[in-house]
């Protein structure tokens, strides 16, 4: 039986998100290994995504990358939620104002989304790729998202999130992970010290639409030899001078 176009439709954009793993781009039996596709349907769903301007491929080395088609898109998403002109101002003045780096992402899904990212000005700061995705457990601004998430929600991600270890620091135990969620939803903050990356903590806030609904999450995060878990906090008064601005700047969702 010959598969639907819905099938299709999916499978190429399975194709897409895992190109997006490769800013250097990837050869077309990589990306299908990982899809779990036979090389075949790589090979049909890249062409058509190449001809449309989605995907684009280096003639010389045959490995593919996404195309300015899916840029295009992006923009005009960015736009449409605010995250294009609306918040990056505010992003860049809390940067600026705690000398770290400012970051901004949103839920999706089991997954924190990064929309924005704004260098620290000193030489070594942490650095982060807006469109990229990450995990919600082990970082400041996905505890944040979850613990300000809507009940259901909330309660379903503390429950049913997969608690992977990434470094030595992370939360793995459901119990402890259930007590850090409660500690962040009464304090308003959330801290990952070493969880996600050895040698990087980092300081979130929730940012709330004028109805109180969660929208996003911004921190602050910078490497642990020059900022201790108790200095994060100095940076807690504008975050939440930030998350005001956001409040009134992004549009509701």
């Amino acid at each position: 039986m010959s598969e639907t176009p819905p099938d299709m439709v999916g499978k190429a954009l399975l194709l897409l998100t895992l190109l997006g793993d490769y800013p250097d781009g990837a050869s077309l039996s990589e990306v299908a290994r990982r899809a779990g596709f036979p090389l075949s349907t790589a090979h049909r769903l890249a062409a058509a995504l190449v001809r449309d301007g989605y995907a684009c491929v280096d003639e010389t080395s045959r490995r593919y990358s996404l195309g300015l088609q899916v840029f295009s898109l992006a923009s005009r998403v960015a736009h449409r939620h605010g995250f294009a002109g609306s918040a990056l101002p505010v992003l860049r003045r809390l940067a600026d104002q705690t000398s770290e780096s400012a970051l901004m992402s949103v839920l999706d899904g089991q997954h924190q989304l990064y929309v924005h990212h704004v260098q620290g000005r000193h030489s070594v700061s942490v650095s982060g790729e807006p469109g990229r995705r990450g995990p919600l457990h082990c970082t400041s601004m996905g505890k944040v998202l979850i613990a300000f998430a809507g009940e259901a929600e909330g309660k379903e991600l503390v429950e049913d999130l997969e608690l992977t270890a990434f470094s030595p620091h992370t939360i793995v135990d459901r119990e402890q992970f259930r007590d850090e969620i409660r500690s962040v939803r009464d304090h308003g903050y959330a801290i990952a010290d070493e969880e996600h990356e050895a040698g990087i903590r980092a300081i979130g806030v929730p940012v709330k639409n004028l109805d109180g609904v969660t929208i996003a999450a911004v921190s602050v995060a910078a490497p642990a030899y020059r900022v201790s878990r108790e200095k994060l906090l100095d940076y807690l008064p504008a975050l939440e001078v930030a998350a005001r601005e956001l409040t009134i700047l992004l549009p509701p969702r």
